[in-house]
């Protein structure tokens, strides 16, 4: 069974997707550049989807496969989400979820800085989608999925501003390209700073992905806001 591919993979809305999926019965794929990150991630997930079982009666939860890779190193990129396909397939759904977020006013940051916040926050997901979405098309069904934020521009988010502009900017290209072959490109925008237990619980926020990924194809949104609990 195709599952969902998490990259960036780390606590908070990776692996509270991680969750939901594999609360589904989905095959679970965690990409991140920490070692210790995922093996913690990896626990979680097993060890929640053996508490609660599948809708399909697994009785110890679902496969969890862990790539340690650098979503701004396009070759280990490449060769995790490779290897993602090995073991379970096209995935079904894919979530970009690896973002650099730091506080910096205008001029504040080096040409260099900013070109890294760019690569983790936008080229990094560019690169997963070339890499996946041309096989979901080619199936004719898929989700890509990205996590947005900041749907006003702020000053003292400047690098965090641009990066999550060009995310949506980015869907939109995705969209085009892919949409009319059955690939469902969306984003979730997350308008708040991510905590259990407040009105952006990961939980709360991971049934957003969950529900992108089961629209019916006339219903498709591009992207959905997450500003709190109603």
């Amino acid at each position: 069974m195709s599952g969902a591919v998490i990259i960036g993979a780390g606590p908070g809305i990776g692996q509270a997707v991680a969750r939901r999926f594999a609360r589904e019965g989905m095959p679970i794929t965690l990409i991140a550049r920490g070692g210790q990150t995922l093996r913690a991630v990896a626990s979680e997930v097993a060890s929640h989807g053996a508490s609660r079982g599948t809708p399909h009666g697994a009785p110890h939860g679902v496969p969890v496969v862990t790539l340690q890779a650098d979503s701004t190193d396009r070759a280990e990129l490449d060769a995790a989400l490779d290897r993602a396909i090995g073991e379970h397939g096209v995935p079904e759904v894919a979530v970009y979820n690896a973002a650099l977020v730091r506080v910096d006013e205008v001029g504040e940051i080096s040409v260099r800085e900013h070109m890294e916040a760019w690569a983790v926050n936008v080229v990094g997901a560019l690169n997963a989608a070339a890499r996946l979405a041309p096989a979901m098309a080619a199936r004719g069904r898929g989700t890509f999925l990205v996590t947005g934020g900041m749907p006003e521009p702020k000053p003292q988010y400047v690098s965090l501003s641009l990066g999550k502009a060009g995310v949506r900017t980015l869907v939109a290209l995705l969209d085009q390209q892919y949409g009319s072959s059955g690939v469902h490109v969306a984003s979730v925008t997350v308008d708040g700073p991510v905590a259990p237990g407040t009105d952006f619980d990961p939980d709360d926020i991971a049934e957003h992905y969950w529900q992108l990924h089961t629209q019916p194809r006339h219903l498709w949104d591009r992207e959905v806001l997450h500003a709190g609990r109603c």
